[in-house]
């Protein structure tokens, strides 16, 4: 009996389902590891931190997302962390923080030093 030669035993369709197989295996990895980093939001307002206080797993990569609900801009700043990012008013920043060990690390906002204070408590 002869057998019919279908799309799905042609070289191209393999080729093709291949492609497919590794592009789903691709995005199922990425969903995975974008869901392992811990996300925090810090929202900048009256140039105050809120929170002051944050409390992250240590030997974790962190992504802190801030919130300036100021018109003015503000500066993220933290010399244990060596970050700094101006957030301007009225916008969101992103910045990613770890693996960090145990500890405590001061941040600030360069613009208001003397109101907008925070630390990271890595425990």
């Amino acid at each position: 009996m002869k057998r019919l030669n279908t799309t799905a035993d042609s070289p191209r369709s393999s080729s093709t389902s291949r492609s497919l197989m590794l592009f789903i295996l691709g995005s199922l990895l990425s969903s995975v590891a974008a869901a392992k980093t811990p996300v925090i939001e810090i929202t900048i307002k009256d140039h105050l931190f809120y929170p002051a206080e944050l409390i992250v797993p240590a030997d974790t990569k962190v992504k802190l997302l801030i919130h300036n609900s100021d018109p003015t801009p503000e500066e993220f700043e933290s010399y244990e962390l060596n970050r700094e990012k101006i957030i301007t008013g009225n916008s969101r920043a992103v910045i990613f923080i770890g693996p960090l060990k145990p500890g405590s690390y001061p941040f600030f906002g360069e613009f208001y030093p003397k109101t907008a204070q925070g630390k990271i408590l890595v425990q």
